[in-house]
């Protein structure tokens, strides 16, 4: 460890609470990518039709949240979740509902990263089950 890092004071919990947040995490992300593949037809009928730059646009966006479903347990997963969320309110250059679905998945990703920072600190302060204090003899 580092001078600057405090060793320690409780053992890990039990369980390991970062897979079912990464689970939440994954399966957010499929839901949204449901629910922007639903606007497709939306930008396509009532926007100004499906070009091959906003269909190139939202393909993208489709494929990078296929990929980032694999990749929640790395260390720049929220980073990588909600840079999607701004690439998605980006999309409402092509029709205003892709931002709206935007800015309401935002939300949602921004209670998850307060529960991922929450759940740290039950983690640092030993309140998670299964976890005890060190013994320092």
């Amino acid at each position: 460890m580092s001078e600057h890092t405090p060793a320690p004071r409780f053992t890990p919990p039990a369980n390991d609470p970062w897979k079912g947040l990464r689970g939440v995490m994954a399966g957010t992300l499929i839901l949204e990518l449901i629910v922007v593949l639903l606007g497709v037809p939306v930008v396509w009928k009532i926007g100004g039709g499906l070009s091959w730059i906003s269909g190139g646009y939202l393909a993208l966006i489709a494929v990078a949240m296929v990929l980032a479903c694999g990749m929640q347990g790395r260390p720049y997963a929220m980073t990588l979740n909600l840079s999607l969320q701004v690439a998605v309110i980006v999309g409402g250059i092509f029709h205003w509902s892709l931002a709206v679905i935007g800015v309401m998945f935002l939300c949602v990703w921004v209670y998850i990263a307060y529960i991922k920072r929450d759940m740290q600190q039950r983690i640092d302060e030993g309140r998670l089950a299964g976890q005890r204090p060190i013994d320092e003899a």
